[in-house]
């Protein structure tokens, strides 16, 4: 089939998310190995964003391929009751690798949906109903997962949303609601949150529920106690505390979960994304033992078609197995610490380099007109038409051969955990030219 009718089918038939349908031009991958995307014209794109932050083993890994054909070989699936080799060992993984007492794993397709299977368990468990969010957070595009989230993608069908969520502010230091510095900084936003629980009364509260570092909502950096301050308000009230680490673990964020940089330990954990590094779609919901064995005696009315499903499952031992051959979680954060290096050198080349913000590999650029007073390049939420400069930074980026997503006056930085020093070098040189065009409306 020629690239051109590729390219009609996928605008003629299908439907892309999140953009008006009319004007596309997408890139027409063809292929995708080590950090690397190739469209159907040989045009090669570094990856620096895995994609949607899952491909963590980076693309063309072919022991996922051949664990996933050979499940397929074997069995294909069978319906969520049914024991396989491929479940049990996924489960007996993830129970080795995740913190404390955290043990049972329920699996769905994916992490919107880990989100949902979160909260309907922290409502079965508790017997309460709220659920406690931030407001700069993206947890999923389901209904339920929409509403936990406060992305404003969720605005065209907020009318329509899960009753009981309850919003808080973010502790977003570079641009701190309080106007504290970290200096003067007495945790205002952990206050807040408690003084919130107060007000909504802690006893109708099931959850809380956030990032294990914050992702697409601009890789928003908690305070150092930020965690363990959410944890004891969350004992003295009863709450659950759940912790999506559905973009932030799996290494991403140099542990296996984001929340082992605190040293905390959730009630649960919900993933997906580098679970099986998109190689398949899977996703998870692990709870703790008290949870677990709440449901001893009761039925846990959850479930879903492909709950489990062998071929999901086997990919994620493999992936698994491919984080710790490859020593991907220690890579992590070697790697990290050179990219925090490497844009402070490049912060001090581009005057419209307002913030960096990184924990291990999921980190972004804050692109500002002015550092002292902060103004961003774009608004927050900025529609089309407001994007202004950054619409050019973008499209230079795309032009000089790299993937990676710019949202509003935001860069990200999340290439796939196997990328070499050199790889990450031509990266930052491409975002480096990119950001000069921003540079020019510094005032």
């Amino acid at each position: 089939m020629s690239k051109e009718e590729i390219l009609k089918n996928n605008l003629d038939y299908t439907l892309f998310s999140w953009s008006p349908q009319a004007g596309l031009n997408p890139i027409n991958a063809e292929r995708a190995e080590g950090v690397y995307v190739f469209d159907r014209d040989g045009k090669r794109y570094i990856d620096f964003s895995s994609q949607l932050m899952n491909v963590n083993i980076g693309h063309g890994n072919k022991k996922i391929a051949e664990a996933v054909a050979k499940q397929m070989s074997e069995l294909s699936y069978v319906y969520p009751g049914m024991a396989t080799e491929a479940r049990g060992l996924l489960g007996k993984k993830l129970a080795e690798i995740s913190p404390g007492r955290l043990k049972k794993t329920f699996f769905t397709n994916a992490g919107a949906e880990a989100i949902e299977n979160s909260v309907k368990l922290a409502r079965m468990y508790t017997g309460r109903y709220k659920i406690i969010s931030k407001y700069r957070s993206y947890h999923g595009a389901t209904y339920g997962a929409a509403t936990v989230g406060g992305d404003p993608r969720r605005f065209p069908m907020d009318r329509e949303r899960m009753p009981g969520v309850v919003h808080v502010e973010d502790p977003y230091c570079y641009r701190c609601p309080w106007s504290q510095t970290m200096d003067s900084c007495n945790r205002e936003c952990v206050q807040h949150i408690e003084r919130v629980i107060q007000f909504e009364d802690p006893g109708s509260v099931a959850a809380i529920l956030i990032e294990g570092e914050s992702g697409s909502s601009g890789c928003i950096k908690y305070p150092p106690d930020y965690w363990q301050r959410l944890r004891k308000i969350a004992d003295k009230y009863g709450i659950l505390l759940i912790s999506d680490e559905v973009m932030s673990g799996f290494g991403r964020c140099g542990q296996w979960f984001a929340i082992q940089n605190s040293g905390v330990e959730p009630d649960m954990i919900a993933m997906a994304k580098g679970l099986t590094s998109g190689y398949v779609p899977l996703g998870g919901v692990m709870v703790s033992e008290d949870i677990a064995n709440f449901f001893n005696d009761k039925p846990m009315m959850i479930g879903l078609t492909y709950s489990a499903h062998a071929v999901g499952c086997a990919a994620g031992v493999a992936c698994l197995n491919v984080y710790q051959e490859q020593n991907l979680i220690e890579k992590a954060r070697e790697t990290g610490s050179y990219i925090d290096q490497e844009v402070a050198k490049l912060k001090e080349k581009h005057a419209s380099i307002g913030d960096f913000r990184n924990t291990g590999m999921l980190g972004c650029i804050e692109l500002v007109k002015n550092r002292d007073s902060k103004e961003p390049m774009a608004p927050w939420n900025a529609k089309a038409s407001e994007m202004g400069v950054m619409s050019k930074v973008a499209a230079k980026i795309k032009e000089l051969g790299m993937f990676t997503f710019v949202r509003w006056n935001w860069i990200f930085i999340a290439p796939p955990l196997t990328i070499t020093r050199e790889e990450v070098n031509e990266g930052l040189s491409i975002i480096s030219q990119a950001i000069s065009i921003a540079d020019e409306h510094v005032t």
